[in-house]
């Protein structure tokens, strides 16, 4: 994790101005549709460009622009803002009020960055105040790291997240599969990423995670740097576990099942899988 930090920050140096970040996002959001992808929940890290002179209104303007013209080719996309766990409580509380007159563009409050000596907890009250504003909230918790595990928890049981993002660690405790279980608590894989932090791409623990009915999606993360898109992603989990159709398209649906839209959005798109799986010729595509 802190080796691939060293790379990711030093090149965000290049992002200056409002339309560097609209053409960054515009970009993304074209490969994207070229993924087949109909709806985006994007993570972005103000702090990463405020910390460096950028002003936030020129980050989230620019991002913001930039997913309402993607409208144009179909993709829904909404943004996440991050706190940099590895930056102090005060830049967080500073960022979460800046945020506040963007209120409107914004639709959660996600925790990422180097996770060593930076628990969840740390920002306990900062995700109360997020909460109390309406937005949505989730947690990185990586995988491998040094008190994974006790992270996992916080993030579930004290800061109260309606999703995990990575957190195949938690596996290791058949308490907190049960309490995801229970409270319908989706979990964003992304086994692409995985294979470079750790020795696997994390296959068997999201296949487990997959058959004791957690709402486990395949997502990408960090693509231009860890090559692979959401494709690719689903595409190496696939190849490499010899998943079933039924295996793929309920990780579909989990995406949407998980994901920030209305319950009738929800149930528009997984009707759109059922049908194109309806209609597929899968026994063309085997031979």
């Amino acid at each position: 994790m802190a080796s691939f930090l060293a790379v990711y920050y030093p090149a965000l140096a290049v992002l200056q101005t409002e339309q560097d970040f609209y053409d960054l996002a515009y970009a993304y959001l074209l490969k994207a549709k070229d993924n087949h992808v109909h709806h985006v929940e994007l993570f972005f890290d103000p702090q990463a460009h405020t910390s460096r002179g950028i002003s936030f209104e020129t980050v989230i303007n620019g991002f913001y622009r930039a997913t309402q013209d993607a409208k144009s080719f179909g993709v829904d996309a909404q943004l996440i803002m991050c706190f940099l766990r590895d930056f102090s409580k005060e830049s967080a509380r500073q960022t979460l009020l800046e945020a506040k007159k963007h209120r409107d563009k914004i639709l959660g409050i996600g925790l990422d960055s180097d996770e060593h000596h930076n628990p969840p907890m740390k920002f306990a009250t900062h995700f109360e105040n997020a909460v109390s504003q309406g937005y949505h909230i989730t947690m990185h918790c990586d995988i491998d790291q040094v008190d994974s595990i006790d992270h996992i928890k916080q993030a579930l049981e004290v800061i109260g997240v309606e999703r995990l993002d990575h957190g195949t660690n938690i596996v290791e405790n058949s308490d907190l599969v049960d309490f995801v279980n229970q409270k319908q608590i989706g979990m964003t894989t992304c086994p692409k990423s995985n294979s470079f932090v750790s020795a696997d791409m994390k296959g068997k623990e999201i296949t487990d995670l997959l058959a004791k009915g957690i709402e486990v999606s395949v997502n990408s993360d960090d693509p231009a740097y860890f090559g692979g898109y959401i494709s690719e992603n689903y595409w190496a989990l696939a190849e490499a576990y010899d998943l079933s159709v039924d295996q793929v398209v309920q990780i579909a649906k989990n995406s949407f099942n998980s994901s920030w839209i209305s319950d009738q959005q929800k149930r528009n798109y997984i009707q759109e899988i059922d049908d194109f799986v309806a209609n597929y010729d899968f026994e063309r595509e085997t031979v």
